[in-house]
């Protein structure tokens, strides 16, 4: 889908701004880029003497964000690299750590837009899925096309929440044995057919779930969050501040153990008792929202 330049909406902006506590003269890291919707409001907050990096394993958003970021003058640097490896960063940069961390887990607007990697379901790409397609490793299509049935199965029910997952591993090995998974197409056909008679029931198109589910299993999207939150905190300066925007329950699941296991070792301070939402408001203007959960937590400064 190209010929469009859709702008990327960030979520819950107002929010991750205060939860930041951005101040000028410090440093802030967008662990998460994408469009570079949330950086271009720290950026605005911070002023030109605090600093911005923006972390992203796709090159395609990271193109996106120079562009959206490019009238600010020198005050942001980009880095092709996953959010867990900003421990090297620092290091690379012999700084102790960063005044605030912001992640916004998932799928970014312009993967799903723009991307033809196999994100949306509504035309016909290449399975891949993978945030960055110059990193070795398997693609959804591989994935679908050599994983054991019981191994699908998982994946769909464990990170898709699909009731339906055992069928659908079934079906997806048979159709595979007449024909190897190459499309997006093809696989939405195959969820359809899952779906059994009736038909589409509730709002959620009937490949959302397993969708989902194969994108992270193919990037390691909870294997990369849990590397993460094994050293957030050290990544934070005294009284810095991690936000965390969640989509997905397992997610939300790791990071809000993490943020109380922090506080029990008297770490990190937890800010939000209960995740913050959006708005009904900002739902019905940017539908990606809707499930969002945003948690916040601050490095003790004793």
């Amino acid at each position: 889908m190209t010929g469009r330049n859709p702008v990327h909406e960030p979520v819950m902006v107002g929010e991750v701004l205060v939860g930041l506590n951005c101040r000028s003269g410090r440093l802030y890291v967008d662990g998460t880029v994408g469009g570079g919707g949330h950086a271009a409001a720290i950026l605005d907050r911070i002023g030109p003497e605090g600093e911005l990096w923006g972390l992203d394993r796709d090159p395609n958003a990271l193109q996106a964000a120079a562009t959206r970021l490019a009238h600010h003058t020198s005050n942001f640097q980009l880095f092709q690299s996953s959010y867990a490896q900003l421990g090297e960063l620092l290091e690379a940069a012999r700084l102790p750590g960063a005044a605030g961390i912001l992640l916004d887990l998932g799928l970014s607007s312009l993967q799903l837009q723009e991307s033809q990697r196999g994100f949306s379901f509504t035309g016909d790409e290449p399975l891949d899925m993978r945030f960055n397609p110059e990193e070795p490793g398997r693609t959804a299509a591989t994935l679908l096309n050599r994983a054991q049935e019981a191994e699908l199965e998982r994946i769909f029910r464990e990170y898709g929440e699909e009731h339906r997952a055992r069928r659908i591993a079934r079906l997806v090995v048979e159709e595979r044995r007449r024909r190897p998974f190459q499309t997006t197409r093809q696989l939405v056909k195959l969820l359809e057919q899952a779906q059994g008679p009736g038909g589409r029931r509730g709002r959620l198109h009937p490949a959302t779930r397993v969708f989902q589910a194969l994108r992270i299993a193919v990037n390691q999207e909870l294997e990369e969050l849990t590397a993460f939150l094994a050293h957030a905190p050290v990544w934070l300066e005294p009284g810095g501040r991690l936000v965390v925007i969640a989509y997905h329950s397992l997610e939300d699941r790791l990071v809000k153990q993490s943020i109380a296991g922090w506080e029990r070792a008297g770490v990190m301070v937890r800010l939000t008792r209960k995740p913050l939402t959006p708005t009904a408001a900002e739902v019905e203007a940017n539908p990606r929202a809707r499930s969002a959960k945003l948690r916040i937590a601050e490095r003790r400064s004793d």
